[in-house]
């Protein structure tokens, strides 16, 4: 069986293409797709059979072979880092924190920032 890379797929619209490890790029249609499967990121490796349709090859009976590959995991900070990136978002927090007490919630500016600041420390977190 051929295998390749999804070079991307629109869930939208059901379909994308593979690049094969031959160098032979081939249209995918959700419904070649594994059950319980509707969209494939870019990367994902994958084996399939082909059939010559009417506009080129097809691919049938798609097998993910690995997961998507992560983008967090390759840009993951080192533990170190983090630690004092956590302290200072503890730092922060503490901040806002001093204002409830008092019975004030942050300005919106101060809170679009905190709020951007917590998302970003999240999706370091986050693998």
């Amino acid at each position: 069986m051929p295998s390749g890379k999804v070079k991307f797929f629109d869930a939208d619209k059901g379909f994308g293409f593979v690049s094969g490890d031959d160098g032979q790029d081939v249209f995918l249609h959700v419904n070649a797709l594994p059950t319980g499967v509707s969209t494939l990121k870019g990367g994902t490796r994958v084996e399939y059979s082909v059939a010559e349709g009417r506009r080129g090859a097809q691919a049938l009976s798609v097998k993910v072979l690995d997961p998507t590959p992560s983008l967090a995991a390759r840009h993951r900070k080192p533990a170190d880092d983090m630690s004092v990136i956590v302290e200072d978002v503890i730092k922060l927090l503490d901040g806002v924190s001093a204002g409830l007490r008092k019975g004030r919630y942050p300005d919106k500016a101060q809170a679009t920032k905190v709020s951007a600041v917590l998302r970003a420390v999240a999706d370091d977190l986050e693998v």
